[in-house]
C-alpha cells in the first residue's frame, strides 16, 4: 500500500499521489508546522481542515520532552491525542540537537545533549529517536542525523554525512523491529532518510546515491536553508534530485519562501515544511498574490478590505485588514491566530495552483505570473 503514484510532469514539476496509512497525500504538498503538536498563533486541529491542510508536521525532540512520547503513547498515539485524522510527519529531532549546538556532543553511538527547558541530560541516537516516534505512531518518521553547520570543513562535512548513512542503517533495522512489535500502534510507520552534504555537490550526489540503495518510503532533502544563498540551494537541488529515486517522494527539509517553494517545485521536489506562515502571521506579516503585506502598518487604519480580496480564508471571509490591525495593536490573540491563518491558507492553496497547473502544463507559466504578482509592493 504504501505507494508513490506519479500522476502528470512538466518538465522537471511532479504532480503526484503518496498513499500512506492515514490517507492520500496529493503532491506538491506542503506541511503544516505544529512543532509540539499545536500551530503556534492558536490554531487547532479542527481550524487545519478549514484551511486546506493534508499533513500536520510535528517535532520529536521537543514531544519526547514535554509531555513526554510515553504520554502520548498512553493516550493512543499523536493523531488520537491532538485529534487529527490525516498523515502527521514527525522530524526526527536531528536538527533540534543542531540548534542546540551549544549544548550537545556528538559520538557514533548517538548525541548527548541538555535539555533546553530544565537541562536535564538527555541521549538520542537512531535507535531512541526512532523509539520515540514509534511511541508518538505519526504516519511517516524521519530518519535521525547530523545537520552539519553551514560553513563546514570538507572534511567535518564527509565524516558527518558518512556517520549519517551508518545512522540510518540503524534507524531502518529498528524501524523494522518496532513496526512488528504487538503494542506498536502504527505498524505501518513510513521511514524517509535524508541526503546530507552541505553545498558539497559531490558530497550530496555520493550520498544520494548511497542512501537510495536502502529501498526507504521517501527521501529529503536536509541542511538546505542554514545560511547558503539561495543560489547554492538551488544549485544542490539541480544535482541532488535527479540522484534520488524517482519513484519516491522527495522532501526539502525547512523551505521557505513561496519563491523557494515555485524554483524547488521546478527543480522535482515533492514536499516542504516551514515556520514562515506561521511565524510571520504572529508578527502581523500576512502573505498575498501581490506581495507580504505588514498589517500593523497606519495605512490599514481604515481599510476596510479583507486581507486579499477573493480569498477564501477564515480571516478574509470575515474581517477587515483595520479590524485585524486594531487586534495585532491591542496585542490581542485573535489578531495573530487569523494572520495565521490567512498565510497557511495561502500556503495550502498556492500547493493546490501548482498541482493544478503540472496537470494542466502550464506550471511555468504559472510560476512566471505568481512570482511576478508577488514582486509588487
Amino acid at each position: 500500500m504504501k505507494k508513490y503514484e506519479l500522476l502528470a510532469t512538466d518538465g522537471r514539476a511532479r504532480r503526484g499521489r503518496f498513499t500512506t496509512p492515514h490517507g492520500v497525500i496529493e503532491t506538491p504538498v506542503f506541511m503544516n508546522v505544529g512543532t509540539v503538536a499545536a500551530i503556534k498563533g492558536a490554531v487547532s486541529t479542527m481550524d487545519l481542515h478549514d484551511i486546506h491542510t493534508q499533513v500536520e508536521l510535528s517535532n520529536t525532540y521537543h514531544l519526547h520532552v514535554r509531555p513526554g512520547d510515553d504520554v502520548i503513547k498512553k493516550m493512543g498515539g499523536l493523531h488520537k491525542f491532538m485529534n487529527w485524522d490525516k498523515p502527521i510527519l514527525t522530524d526526527s529531532g536531528g536538527f533540534q540537537v543542531f540548534s542546540l549546538a551549544g549544548l550537545r556532543k556528538i559520538k557514533e553511538e548517538g548525541v548527548h545533549f541538555n535539555s533546553h527547558i530544565d537541562g536535564r541530560k538527555i541521549f538520542m541516537g537512531p535507535e531512541e529517536s526512532m523509539q520515540i516516534q514509534s511511541n508518538l505512531a505519526s504516519t511517516i518518521a524521519m530518519a535521525f542525523d547530523e545537520c552539519p553547520p553551514h560553513p563546514a570543513t570538507r572534511e567535518y562535512m564527509q565524516n558527518s554525512v558518512d556517520r549519517t548513512t551508518r545512522w540510518l542503517r540503524r534507524c531502518k533495522a529498528e524501524m523494522e523491529r518496532l513496526n512488528a512489535l504487538p503494542d506498536t500502534i502504527n505498524k505501518e510507520q513510513m521511514l524517509f532518510g535524508i541526503d546530507q552534504g552541505g553545498t558539497f555537490e559531490d558530497i550530496r550526489i555520493n550520498h544520494a546515491r548511497a542512501i537510495r540503495e536502502l529501498d526507504l518510503d521517501g527521501y529529503a532533502i536536509g541542511g538546505l536553508a542554514v545560511g547558503e544563498t539561495h543560489e547554492q540551494m538551488y544549485h544542490i537541488l539541480d544535482v541532488t534530485v535527479p540522484e534520488l529515486p524517482q519513484d519516491k517522494p522527495i522532501y526539502l527539509m525547512g523551505v521557505g519562501t513561496p519563491q523557494n517553494i515555485l524554483e524547488a517545485v521546478e527543480r522535482g521536489v515533492d514536499f516542504f515544511d516551514c515556520v514562515y506562515p506561521a511565524r510571520n502571521g504572529r508578527h502581523g506579516h500576512a502573505y498575498t498574490n501581490h506581495g507580504k503585506m505588514n498589517l500593523q502598518n497606519k495605512k490599514y487604519e481604515l481599510d476596510d478590505r479583507p486581507i486579499e480580496e477573493g480569498c477564501n480564508c477564515p480571516a478574509c471571509r470575515s474581517y477587515s485588514r483595520a479590524y485585524i490591525r486594531h487586534l495585532l495593536k491591542a496585542k490581542e490573540m485573535l489578531g495573530m491566530r487569523l494572520c495565521v491563518l490567512h498565510n497557511l491558507y495561502f500556503y495550502n492553496t498556492m500547493m493546490e495552483e501548482i498541482r493544478d497547473a503540472i496537470d494542466a502544463g502550464e506550471f511555468q507559466a504559472y510560476k512566471k505570473r505568481k512570482l511576478e504578482g508577488m514582486e509588487q509592493k
